[in-house]
């Protein structure tokens, strides 16, 4: 098993890489349809699989198709992450989606909302007062 740093710097290193490769090493058309960016990387204790967390700005059928295009191309970056960072086995790669970035915004947005609607009923309750 591996120590919890080293977990952590692989994770941060795979991430670092995976992120080079959405920009410039994957050629698949369906991942360039949406903005996706790396936002988190799991990696097990024992460093053989290893989870990434894209988070894609786009339409429903540009996340589908991107994510189709992540899945195709994770033999390809798996290779790639084995010839850029020197591990004894190279861990298996997984995509996942993380809509967490978007669930912030939506709350964002209600916050935003809400407290919009409080600013004339706070107005209200003032002139009432000076009555």
């Amino acid at each position: 098993m591996a120590t919890d740093r080293r977990v952590a710097r692989v994770a941060e290193l795979i991430k670092r890489e995976v992120s080079q490769l959405l920009f410039s090493g994957i050629k698949d058309d369906r991942v360039g349809t949406g903005m996706v960016s790396v936002t988190d990387v799991d990696v097990s204790g024992d460093l053989q699989h290893a989870k990434i967390f894209v988070s894609i700005y786009g339409s429903d059928e540009a996340r589908a198709e991107t994510m189709a295009g992540l899945k195709s191309a994770t033999g390809y970056v798996r290779s790639e992450l084995g010839r850029r960072i020197r591990l004894r086995r190279t861990p298996e790669v997984v995509f996942l989606e993380d809509r967490s970035i978007e669930r912030g915004t939506k709350v964002l947005s209600l916050i935003n909302r809400l407290s919009q609607e409080r600013k004339p009923e706070e107005a209200e309750a003032e002139g009432e007062l000076d009555e």
